[in-house]
C-alpha cells in the first residue's frame, strides 16, 4: 500500500530531492494509507500543486508527532507555511464535541476565505470517512453523519462542488434513512432497463440535431441521484411516477448561441412540458450555475429532462469555485468573488451569535429555500423563505434596519413583522427618532445578517458594562480557583485564546463573558492548557483548589461567584435551579420552573447547581387559599405559630368567597418546605397551598 501511495505521488507531483525525502518519511508514519490515497487522487483531480501536498502531509504528521513536525516546519516555503496553518484550523469533524461544534464550523468558513484548496481536501477526508461507515452506527458516528447532511452537503452545493454535494447527500441518505433508501433504489432499478432504451433513442436524435447544426458537441446521459428523487417525493408528496426528471440527458456545446440553437431544435421535435422549461443562462442560480433545462415527452410517453450548456458552464457546474485554477483560466474577479459573498457574510455574522444560534441560522442560510424581492429602484435581493420586512431592511443597511418602523409592500403599508413573498417590491419606512430595534425582533427574522446586526446593536449599547463585568467575573474566578499568573502571561494567553475563537481582542473576550455568550470556565480551561504546555516540568500536581462557596451554589461548575436568589421564585436547596447573569449584579439564581424566565434573555442563562453539605437557610413564601370563615382562619393561625421554623412574615387578604394568606419563613431545603405545605393542606377549610411566584 505504501508503494502505491508513493507511486501516486510521483505520478501526479514533480518533487525535488528535499520534498521526496520528506514525503518518504511522512508516508511511512501515516496509518491510514487508503484515506491518504483518496486525498491524493482528489488533489490530482483538482490539479493541485506540490505546495498543497507538502502542507497536507506535514499537517497529518503534525497531528501525531507535533514536536518532530516543528523541525520540518522550519523548512517550508512561505506558501507552504500559509497552507499548513490553514490546515491546522480544521479539526476532525467526526470527533468534535457538542460544545466545539460551532467553533469548528466557523474554522471551516475561515479556511474557505483563506484558501479553497484546503476545504476541498477536507471534503475529501469527510467523503472517505462517510463511505467507510457501516451500520449499526453509535451516537458519535450518527452525529457526524447528521452534521454532513445538515452542514457540509449544502455548503458543498453553495460552493458549486457538485461531486462532494452528491456524494454527501447519497451516503447520508443511505445511512440515516436505510429503509427509504433501499425501497427507492429497488423501485428505480426496476425502471433502469426501459429508461436506458429510451435514452438511446433520444441520444440518436440529439446527435442528428448536432450534425444538422454543424456543432461539435458531446452528449451525456444519467439517472437522477436517489437523494434528489427522495427529496422531491417528500417535498411535493408525490409518487415516483410523477418525478419528471428521473432521467436526464446533457448536451455540451462550444458557445451560448449553440445552446439556444440546440434548445430550439429539440422543441421542434419533442413537445416540452408546461412549466418545465428553465433558462439558467440568462438567470443563473445563486451559486453561479448556468444551463438550459427542458423536460420533453419522449417516445414512451414518459418525461425526460434535457440540459444544454457550454463546455465552460459544465466545468463550473462540476467544480464550482475551484474551476478557475483547475483550468488555468484568467480569474474573473466579479464572478469568483460573488460566489464567496454568501460565505463571507455568514462568517461575518457569526461573531454576534451564540453557538446554537450560529448553527441554526447556518442551516437556514445554506439549506433554506429562497425568495427574490426588490427595492422600488429595481435592485433585487435574495432572502430565505419566510423573511420579513425587518430582514429586508437590514439587508439594505444596518442603519436602515435600526430605524425601520414599517414597510410598503407593493405600495401598501404593512407592519415590520410581515412575511415577504417572491416578487414583492418593498420600500422601507424609517424614523430617525426611533430608539432602535426591540429584542422581540429576533423572533421575526430569518437571516443571520439581520439577527447579528440586531444583537450587535444591543452589544454596542452595553459593551462597556459587559466588558467591566466580564473582567470582574474572570478575575474573581481566577482568585476562587487559586490560580496565580503574571499579568504578562495572562495577557499573552488571552490574546491567543481570542485569536483561536476568532474574537478581535481580549477586551471583546471579556465583553462576551459579561454578555453571557462565553463561559468563564471554558476560557480559564483554555488558559490553563496554554500554561501547562509552556510549563509542563514546573506544574505541581494540584494547581486548582476549589473553595466552598458560602452561598452553596456552583455556577457552570464554579463556586464563589457573586450570587443572589431571585425574589420572584425564592429557590431553596433541592429545587432545580438556573443562573441568570445580571448586568452589574452578579448571577441571580432562579428555579428552573420560574415563569419569569421566559421574559429574560436566553443567552444570559447559565447552568447552576447546589453544592453538597449546605447548612444555609433559605427564605421562601407560600400562599394558602382557604374558605372565608373564622374557623379556617383560626386553624391556619395556630398551624403557623406552631411551625418549627423562623416565621418572617404573616399576612392575609379577603375576597368574597375565600381568604389568601402570605406566609414567609426560613427553611433548610425543599424537603422541609414540602412537609410544611402538606401540613397546611391537611387543615380543614384549606382549598390549596402553593409557593409564591
Amino acid at each position: 500500500m505504501r508503494e502505491i501511495t508513493i507511486e501516486k505521488i510521483n505520478k501526479h507531483f514533480h518533487l525535488n530531492m528535499h520534498e521526496t525525502k520528506f514525503v518518504n518519511k511522512v508516508v511511512v508514519e501515516e496509518e491510514n494509507l487508503d484515506r491518504l490515497n483518496y486525498v491524493i487522487d482528489t488533489m490530482a483531480e483538482y490539479y493541485m500543486q506540490n505546495d498543497v501536498l507538502i502542507a497536507y502531509l506535514l499537517f497529518q504528521y503534525h497531528k501525531v508527532f507535533e514536536e518532530d513536525a516543528k523541525e520540518f516546519e522550519k523548512e517550508l516555503t512561505i506558501s507552504q507555511h500559509k497552507l499548513f496553518e490553514t490546515f491546522k484550523l480544521l479539526r476532525n469533524v467526526n470527533t468534535i464535541s457538542k460544545s466545539g461544534e460551532a467553533e469548528d464550523i466557523k474554522r471551516m468558513f475561515v479556511a474557505i476565505s483563506r484558501d479553497m484548496r484546503v476545504v476541498i481536501i477536507k471534503f475529501a477526508t469527510i467523503d472517505y470517512d462517510l463511505k467507510h461507515i457501516t451500520p449499526p452506527m453509535n451516537d458519535e458516528t450518527r452525529k457526524f453523519v447528521k452534521m454532513v447532511a445538515d452542514i457540509f452537503a449544502p455548503l458543498a452545493e453553495s460552493l458549486g462542488l457538485s461531486k462532494f454535494k452528491n456524494s454527501f447527500e447519497e451516503n447520508t441518505f443511505k445511512l440515516l434513512e436505510p429503509k427509504e433508501y433501499n425501497e427507492l433504489k429497488n423501485n428505480v432499478l426496476l425502471k433502469t432497463e426501459d429508461n436506458m432504451k429510451q435514452m438511446e433513442i433520444v441520444e440518436r436524435k440529439l446527435n442528428k440535431i448536432l450534425k444538422e447544426l454543424n456543432i461539435e458537441g458531446e452528449i451525456q446521459k444519467r439517472q437522477k441521484h436517489l437523494y434528489s428523487v427522495y427529496k422531491k417525493l417528500q417535498k411535493k408528496n408525490i409518487t415516483l411516477g410523477k418525478v419528471y426528471d428521473l432521467l436526464a440527458m446533457r448536451v455540451l456545446v462550444p458557445t451560448v448561441a449553440d445552446c439556444y440553437a440546440v434548445f430550439g431544435k429539440i422543441h421542434s421535435i419533442y413537445k416540452p412540458m408546461a412549466g418545465r422549461v428553465k433558462d439558467y443562462i440568462a438567470n443563473p442560480k445563486p451559486n453561479g450555475y448556468q444551463s438550459l433545462h427542458t423536460t420533453i415527452i419522449a417516445e414512451n410517453n414518459r418525461p425526460l429532462e434535457i440540459q444544454i450548456r457550454t463546455f465552460e458552464m459544465h466545468k463550473h457546474a462540476e467544480y464550482g469555485i475551484a474551476a478557475h485554477w483547475i483550468y488555468k483560466e484568467r480569474r474573473s474577479s466579479n464572478k469568483f468573488d460573488a460566489k464567496f459573498a454568501r460565505i463571507k457574510q455568514i462568517l461575518d455574522n457569526s461573531n454576534e451569535l451564540s453557538s446554537q444560534e450560529f448553527l441554526e441560522t447556518l442551516k437556514s442560510d445554506l439549506y433554506g429555500e429562497s425568495i427574490f424581492v426588490q427595492t422600488p429602484k429595481g435592485k433585487v435581493l435574495e432572502l430565505p423563505l419566510h423573511s420579513t420586512v425587518i430582514d429586508f431592511a437590514y439587508a439594505i443597511h444596518s442603519e436602515i434596519g435600526n430605524k425601520c418602523v414599517g414597510g410598503k409592500i407593493n405600495g401598501k403599508l404593512f407592519p415590520i413583522t410581515t412575511e415577504l413573498s417572491n416578487g414583492d417590491t418593498v420600500e422601507i419606512i424609517t424614523n430617525q427618532n426611533s430608539k432602535g430595534p426591540s429584542r422581540d425582533w429576533l423572533k421575526h427574522v430569518m437571516t443571520s445578517s439581520a439577527r447579528s446586526k440586531i444583537r450587535a446593536f444591543f452589544k454596542g449599547e452595553y459593551k462597556e458594562e459587559n466588558t467591566r463585568m466580564g473582567k470582574s467575573i474572570f478575575e474573581q474566578t481566577l482568585k476562587q480557583k487559586n490560580i496565580n499568573l503574571s499579568k504578562q502571561n495572562k495577557e499573552k494567553y488571552l490574546e491567543d485564546i481570542a485569536r483561536s475563537l476568532m474574537i478581535e481582542n481580549p477586551e471583546m473576550l471579556f465583553a462576551e463573558i459579561g454578555g453571557g455568550t462565553l463561559s468563564v470556565n471554558s476560557i480559564i480551561g483554555r488558559l490553563l492548557n496554554l500554561y501547562y504546555k509552556e510549563n509542563a516540568k514546573e506544574i505541581k500536581p494540584q494547581i486548582i483548589e476549589v473553595k466552598k462557596s458560602k452561598d452553596g451554589v456552583l455556577i457552570d461548575g464554579d463556586s464563589g461567584l457573586l450570587i443572589r436568589y431571585a425574589g420572584c421564585c425564592s429557590p431553596v436547596i433541592g429545587d432545580e435551579i438556573i443562573g441568570y447573569i445580571s448586568r452589574g449584579r452578579g448571577v441571580t439564581i432562579h428555579r428552573k420552573e420560574c415563569p419569569n424566565l421566559k421574559y429574560l434573555e436566553k443567552e444570559r442563562l447559565i447552568d447552576a447547581k447546589w453544592e453538597n453539605d449546605i447548612t444555609s437557610k433559605f427564605m421562601t413564601t407560600i400562599k394558602v387559599v382557604a374558605d372565608n370563615d373564622n374557623v379556617a382562619v383560626d386553624y391556619i393561625n395556630n398551624v403557623a405559630k406552631n411551625l418549627k421554623v423562623n416565621l418572617r412574615g404573616f399576612s392575609h387578604k379577603k375576597s368574597k368567597n375565600d381568604i389568601i394568606f402570605d406566609i414567609k419563613f426560613e427553611v433548610k431545603g425543599k424537603d422541609e418546605l414540602d412537609s410544611i405545605i402538606k401540613t397546611f393542606e391537611s387543615v380543614k377549610g384549606v382549598q390549596k397551598v402553593y409557593r409564591s411566584e
